[in-house]
């Protein structure tokens, strides 16, 4: 038991076990989705960038948002895509752990960001005369840093209780990337404490915001229906419910993966992960060009400047 303890340095991720024809096909439709990914997230950054009329505490939090769909999906993805091409290719536990860290940071600090825009459109709508004194630059500027921050802290906790583990013989890990809780059934130690704090860290980071949102939504809505202006409304509920869909499709997937009744599946959470980490950053974009009036007017204003200067 010592020496298979000891001499692991490298795992085999199982990914989905299909034929080679179903893989390739997965493999040219995912790298698809990934670069749509990419490329959606970076005309977001481009248009904030470019017009001055999105430099605002709502647009600083989405650059942000979009830089962690970005940095989310390269933590999984690619790893992903070698494993539709050589499936019995091996990730070394280097990489492994390094891929389990980055995958809880960024999925924390988005699951963090997401709240912090929350809050936003709540001091926006219910306290609007205070808007610019309660969310100056200073404020915004902290309440980014202190997002990513707790997200790269919370998972060095996790990454602190994973590395001591001994690791037995079996070096299959059941997954398309190394997520933590099928890296930890791989232990030959008691993971209980690990598994605790997996589930922990998923109610301090998803129940806990994800009520936090609802109940800031729910002051929202009524603040929205006390407007005298229809077209305030309209403005209002725009604004919102972009935010409410990338905030219901990132927290729906990620309480059924990690709190939900399914909890520990693997089979189960490859489906829920392949669209957290996948289709998640691929819409985000999506959602907020199609349902947000000022990025699509930036759009067609930044558009409108390089077709100018063509000619």
């Amino acid at each position: 038991m010592g020496d298979n303890m000891t001499s692991v340095t490298e795992f085999i991720l199982l990914g989905f076990p299909l034929n080679t024809r179903t893989q390739m096909l997965l493999f040219g439709l995912f790298s698809l989705f990934y670069v749509l990914t990419l490329l959606g997230n970076g005309v977001i950054l481009g248009l904030i960038s470019l017009d001055s009329r999105l430099h605002t505490p709502m647009y600083f939090f989405l650059s942000h948002l979009a830089i962690a769909d970005m940095a989310y999906a390269c933590s999984t993805v690619p790893q992903m895509l070698v494993n539709l091409l050589s499936p019995a290719k091996p990730i070394s536990f280097a990489g492994c752990i390094t891929q389990t860290f980055l995958f809880l940071t960024f999925a924390v600090t988005e699951c963090l960001l997401l709240v912090v825009m929350s809050y936003d459109r709540y001091v926006a709508i219910c306290h609007p005369l205070r808007y610019s004194v309660i969310m100056s630059w200073r404020v915004c500027i902290m309440l980014v840093v202190t997002s990513w921050t707790t997200g790269a802290l919370l998972s060095l906790v996790h990454l602190v209780l994973l590395i001591p583990l001994p690791f037995c013989m079996a070096q299959k890990i059941d997954h398309f990337f190394c997520e933590i809780m099928a890296v930890l059934k791989l232990a030959c130690a008691d993971t209980h404490i690990n598994e605790l704090m997996v589930l922990a860290g998923a109610v301090s980071v998803l129940v806990g915001p994800f009520s936090s949102v609802i109940m800031s939504y729910v002051c929202i809505f009524r603040a929205i229906l006390r407007l005298q202006s229809g077209e305030g409304q309209s403005k209002a509920f725009s604004t919102c419910s972009s935010h409410l869909c990338v905030v219901g499709l990132f927290y729906g997937t990620a309480i059924i993966m990690y709190v939900g009744p399914r909890y520990g599946n693997p089979k189960e959470q490859k489906k829920y992960l392949l669209f957290h980490s996948l289709f998640n950053p691929m819409l985000n974009p999506l959602i907020y060009t199609l349902k947000n009036s000022e990025v699509k007017n930036a759009m067609k204003r930044v558009l409108g400047i390089k077709s100018f200067m063509k000619r």
